[in-house]
């Protein structure tokens, strides 16, 4: 049933002093410990685990249990749910969930959990010997090696609609396949996802956008009518054709993107500042390579309502602006963090910039102090989400003269970026109060105006000192109080 290897990994997991104080606990508390869920499931497949989750079922007092553990360990203590007897324990890097039985003995239990594979159970304490004898009521290491994900009962989904989204989720990390029944129930209760607190949908998607073939797997997402009850406002892109640089209609061109993302990421992943720019955790356990994926599918949501056909031709002038009021209803629908949300927005406000500075036969100094003040943090996000964006059009009047320059800029921007940053930052010459101070001007919308033009001089290099700073101000100044304002260059 299970191998040495497998056997010795779980053995060496149960003997750790965490462990040990567990079991010293039930034994004194006299209390039968179950281990069950995914950390057998995927020992059972061999697959190894940044942070360690153990799940427990007890007959009853699971609370109370937990709380004790959690003060003899030090560690936290909180509960998750107190009607049905279910607390958390987090001991440094690990996290233990107790939960009473769901039924009348283990076996009922395990029927209320939400596919086969997670149905394995393990009594504890082991034998001295450490011999194991998982108790498989339900098939579970038959599907585990068949790679199916299966419902445990006909109920299973109307117990916890979230499951639904979990059954892809699996399916993605475990590169399982989903059983026809299963997905048939899913798609009978898809509704229901409508209700499903939005940070538990957050979860599971955000699983799924972890995979390296997450396009896969959102595809199944929507030809079971399922992601639409995630993401309601997706449904205004599909079917609406766009201009001749494009093949697909918005919503295909949106998942192309995704997929051209995808094999970007590949490509990339390499390069060690790309690498850790992609993976770093903008919230919990979320990553920046997660949102771009996200932003591939909502980048253009503000077409449909932008679109408009002007002398033969269409178009969807202000759909980035209009794109990102949509996308702020569904992060805040997934109670996405403000980091999270900030980036996004500023990745689908900003996807055009990189084609329009592709476009200039070339970049100033004065553009790409710009793009990199506005796109912030996210400047390596938006071109390379521009980068698969361009990808993934292919319409008869896409050519590969403009995709090579548009690479070309994305690419060198994305080089100076990681150089800018081994740089020393930025520092303005003069600042709002030398505007008071040194030519006595009262605070005005004028003061954006002035500090804007004096820095954007300043990273041209035409301006070195504090006291030409002050001069170029006071010009600007000057010129503001005459009918002929100051003309900006825009790139």
């Amino acid at each position: 049933m299970i191998s040495e290897k497998q056997k010795q990994a779980l053995c060496t997991v149960l003997k750790q002093d965490f462990f040990l104080n567990l079991l010293s606990l039930s034994k004194k508390r006299k209390k039968d410990l179950y281990l069950v869920g995914g950390f057998l499931r995927d020992t059972f497949l061999g697959r190894q685990r940044a942070r360690l989750d153990f799940d427990f079922a007890l007959a009853s007092e699971a609370i109370s249990f937990a709380r004790a553990f959690a003060k003899e360990t030090k560690s936290g203590f909180v509960i998750l749910d107190k009607e049905h007897g279910c607390a958390r324990v987090v001991h440094k890097q690990c996290t233990f969930d107790f939960t009473d039985f769901r039924g009348k003995d283990l076996r009922e239990d395990l029927l209320h959990r939400d596919f086969t594979i997670n149905t394995l159970a393990l009594q504890l304490p082991l034998k001295k010997d450490c011999s194991l004898s998982l108790i498989d009521y339900y098939k579970a290491t038959h599907d585990l090696k068949q790679g199916i994900i299966k419902a445990t009962s006909a109920l299973s989904f109307e117990e916890d609609y979230v499951r639904i989204l979990r059954a892809f989720s699996l399916s993605a990390q475990l590169q399982f396949t989903i059983d026809t029944k299963t997905l048939s129930l899913a798609k009978k209760s898809k509704k229901a996802l409508l209700d499903v607190a939005g940070e538990r949908l957050r979860e599971e998607l955000f699983k799924i956008l972890d995979s390296g073939e997450s396009l896969r797997y959102i595809q199944q997402l929507d030809a079971a009518g399922i992601l639409s009850y995630v993401m309601p406002q997706i449904e205004v892109m599909r079917s609406l054709k766009q201009g001749p640089y494009h093949h697909l209609d918005v919503w295909g061109h949106s998942l192309e993107t995704l997929r051209q993302c995808e094999r970007l990421f590949v490509d990339i992943d390499k390069d060690s500042g790309l690498h850790s720019y992609l993976n770093e955790k903008i919230c919990g356990e979320r990553k920046r390579k997660q949102l771009i994926k996200l932003v591939c599918l909502l980048h253009d949501i503000g077409k449909p309502r932008a679109y408009e056909v002007k002398e033969g031709k269409t178009r969807f002038h202000g759909h980035e602006r209009i794109g990102r009021d949509i996308a702020e209803v569904i992060t805040g629908r997934l109670k996405l963090s403000t980091k999270e949300k900030f980036a996004i927005d500023t990745m689908i406000f900003w996807h055009l910039r990189p084609g329009y500075l592709a476009d200039n036969k070339c970049v100033s100094e004065r553009a790409k102090f710009r793009y990199f003040r506005d796109a912030a943090e996210e400047a390596v996000s938006i071109l390379l989400l521009s980068v698969s964006d361009q990808r993934a059009t292919r319409g008869p009047l896409a050519n590969a003269v403009s995709r090579t320059k548009h690479e070309k800029v994305a690419f060198d921007l994305i080089a100076e970026y990681f150089q800018r940053k081994k740089e020393k930052k930025f520092v303005r010459l003069i600042n709002g109060d030398d505007l008071i101070k040194h030519l006595k001007l009262p605070p005005s919308p004028l003061f954006k105006t002035i500090l804007q033009e004096v820095e954007e001089t300043q990273a041209e290099g035409k301006i070195k000192t504090r006291k030409q700073a002050l001069d170029l101000a006071e010009n600007i100044a000057a010129a503001a109080r005459t009918p002929a304002k100051i003309k900006t260059s825009h790139a």
